[in-house]
């Protein structure tokens, strides 16, 4: 009986009888895959001219996108891209594209597109009428250079497609307009597609006045549930479910209750069981727990009111003492060490809540001058400022404030280390020009404060992924001291060729809103991250041939900027990678492999075997998983990274099965003093899974498949 492609996969994870594992499977499954399943349901078309006809008549690939440019050139870039006779390297990757992201028939029987139409018509998109950008941005991706995150591909140059777009951040004031906006607004998002983060903090407090009238507010639970429900309701077209996760400062009298609601016993007029939790904590917090002191809580109606700004917009690190001591703050307390313990506690039980460590982030912001850091998303890499909108009774604008949108896309580490200087440094101009076109070309209008954020700093989140897969493949073991110099003069090049870009894009688009007074224009940056790092970084090899930056070619970098300005205010991000590190063929963002044969669980198909990319019998040993290369060494990688990034890092840290609470405490307190702004996920190693012994692979951010 002939095998099928999910039998050849299954044995992926058996020895033969040399005692190997059989990691050639996985490649004869993928071909099997398309012979038995794929080319079967895959609509055929005598031409382009056909096809695109087809799907254009029938509201399936947008008409503007397929006559961006004249169909010879159209028709080149899809020559192009099928002359590269790109191949899946892993079943994975194929079934995750043909799942996911190739257009289908509405009974989602039959495919429209395969990988190279895809990759051209999200290059088009991309290209913003740029023949030669779509030219080169189909090399970048379908070469495995660059690939944009999972809204942006999914949805590029789709005539029904949602937003490419991957997160959205709102700020809630403390009133009726606000919160009822806050919760239109997160519907009209998820519409769209794209997570939703919410900050809380303004809010206030279970107990508190409503018009002077005392005792009435009934807190920020109620508000979470609302939420929870939105999110619950709105999808994009049944395509990905909405997503939101919500952050309170650990100084707001509502922390505890807030925390309680990701308990399994939880009263279920309170649990919130989808609902994604984030906990701001400042400096002073981790300062109270080492002495073992209280730490108070404070309204932030009273704050606002004794202040004259939101609770969010301040610093409780350096209001601290004079809050304790005035007696028109209503205030409450816990203990600094217990707050801790129960973080620990619910991170134990659910991987919940996600930290932010505020005076970090805000210490770091190079746009400090125009607001702070107070939140961030749904997978935790996203930090940038945001001002309050003002409403009027019939909960109109009266001043539209700035929220946040950003516009992610990642770098394949493995791909680009095998680049020569000149090629590394067009990569990445060709995948900020593209992320860039994506702000520039985004307007949404349903969500105001939003599209005000985008035009106002036309933010873009460029990643990194397969940073263990390149690691390996080239022997050096992961969190080791070359591992981390190799990391650190690399994103030292990132970081130098996304701001070269930006300053040559300030050249066409003008300078974003936000850049007189921020590092970059008064050179505070230069001075507190270039002249240091030089200081104890004598070696600028990367690999090879490949080098980073000189002191001189920085020197005049920053004459440029100081020039012509740059385009955008944010450049920098690292997410979680999920489903897009399968097509791509990479070890998910910077962080360890979770096994060396993965195995998921996908719906219908049941478990799914997937070898690390890049493992071979003979690096086996150099794959160890994250639960074996412990925290430590994970958080010092990320620190390396972080030193580079101007948002923040989706840090998932990871535990064995014998780790206590008191280990992700001392995790996480080695995390903020190594100056790690984010922590995602807390995850502890399972013994088993339904009683068999097979171990799972870490949750991603599914919501939005990064």
């Amino acid at each position: 009986m002939k095998q099928t492609y999910r039998d050849i996969n299954s044995e992926v994870n058996l020895l033969n009888d040399e005692g190997k594992l059989q990691l050639g499977r996985d490649h004869e499954a993928a071909r099997q895959y398309f012979l038995e399943w794929v080319n079967p349901h895959t609509v055929f078309f005598h031409s382009l001219k056909e096809k695109a006809d087809y799907l254009v008549e029938n509201n399936l690939w947008d008409r503007t996108a397929v006559e961006t440019f004249p169909f010879e050139q159209f028709k080149a870039l899809f020559q192009r891209a099928y002359d590269k006779k790109f191949r899946f390297q892993s079943f994975m990757g194929a079934f995750k594209f043909y799942s996911q992201y190739a257009l289908k028939d509405e009974d989602g029987e039959h495919y429209y597109e395969r990988y190279e139409d895809r990759v051209v018509m999200c290059a088009i998109d991309l290209s913003g009428g740029d023949y030669d950008l779509a030219r080169d941005l189909v090399d970048c991706i379908i070469g495995g250079y660059f690939q944009p995150a999972t809204p942006t591909f999914l949805n590029a140059g789709r005539a029904r497609g949602g937003e490419r777009v991957s997160c959205f951040l709102l700020r809630v004031e403390d009133n009726m307009e606000s919160i009822g906006k806050a919760i239109t607004s997160s519907l009209q998002l998820s519409k769209r597609g794209g997570g939703v983060g919410l900050n809380l903090t303004n809010l206030r407090e279970q107990g508190a006045p409503i018009q002077d009238v005392p005792n009435v507010s009934s807190g920020v639970i109620p508000v979470m549930k609302i939420l929870e429900d939105s999110f619950s309701y709105a999808n994009q077209l049944g395509q990905r479910q909405g997503a939101g996760a919500v952050y309170l400062n650990a100084h707001h009298p509502d922390i505890m209750r807030f925390l309680d609601t990701k308990r399994e016993n939880a009263d279920e007029k309170m649990r919130i069981k989808t609902l994604s939790l984030g906990v701001v904590i400042p400096d002073v917090t981790f300062e109270l727990a080492k002495r073992n002191a209280d730490m108070y809580l404070f309204s932030p109606y009273d704050v606002e009111k004794v202040e004259g700004k939101p609770f969010a917009d301040l610093s409780v690190t350096e209001h601290y003492n004079e809050w304790v001591d005035d007696d028109r703050i209503r205030k409450s307390k816990v203990n600094a060490r217990q707050f801790f313990q129960t973080l620990s506690e619910l991170q134990f039980e659910s991987g919940y809540p996600y930290c932010l460590f505020e005076d970090t982030a805000n210490a770091d912001h190079t746009m400090s001058h125009a607001g702070r850091v107070q939140q961030s998303n749904l997978c935790s890499e996203i930090l940038q400022l945001q001002t309050p909108s003002e409403y009027a009774e019939d909960g109109s604008y009266t001043k539209i404030g700035a929220d946040i949108s950003c516009n992610l896309g990642s770098l394949n580490i493995k791909r680009m280390l095998d680049l020569d200087n000149a090629a590394f440094g067009d990569v990445v101009d060709t995948a900020v020009k593209a992320l860039t076109n994506v702000s520039l070309t985004t307007s949404m209008d349903s969500v105001p404060s939003v599209k005000a954020g985008n035009e106002r700093s036309r933010a873009i989140g460029l990643g990194q992924m397969n940073l263990h897969g390149a690691l390996a493949h080239h022997g050096i073991e992961y969190g080791s001291d070359e591992a981390l110099h190799l990391l650190d003069t690399y994103m030292a090049k990132v970081t130098y060729h996304a701001m070269l870009a930006s300053m040559q894009l300030a050249q066409t688009h003008g300078e974003h809103a936000y850049f007189d007074g921020s590092e970059y224009a008064t050179g505070e940056w230069y001075k507190r991250k270039i002249a240091p790092w030089f200081d104890k970084q004598p070696n600028l090899t990367i690999l090879g041939e490949l080098t980073a930056p000189t002191e001189e070619e920085w020197h005049s970098l920053q004459l440029e900027i100081y020039k012509h300005g740059m385009a955008n205010a944010y450049l920098q991000a690292i997410p979680p990678t999920g489903s897009i590190s399968y097509i791509n063929h990479s070890t998910a963002s910077i962080h360890p492999i979770v096994a060396p044969i993965e195995i998921r669980k996908e719906g219908k198909l049941g478990r799914v075997y997937y070898p690390a990319p890049h493992l071979t019998e003979d690096n086996i040993h150099l794959f160890k998983d994250a639960y074996q290369i412990g925290a430590n060494k994970l958080i010092d990688t990320y620190a390396v990274a972080t030193y580079w990034v101007d948002q923040g890092s989706s840090c998932t840290l990871f535990f064995p099965d014998t780790a206590t609470t008191r280990d992700i405490d001392r995790a996480r307190i080695y995390a903020w003093r190594n100056g790690i702004k984010t922590i995602y996920y807390v995850r502890i190693k399972q013994k088993a899974l339904d009683g068999t012994g097979v171990q799972t692979a870490a949750d991603y951010c599914e919501a939005c498949q990064l």
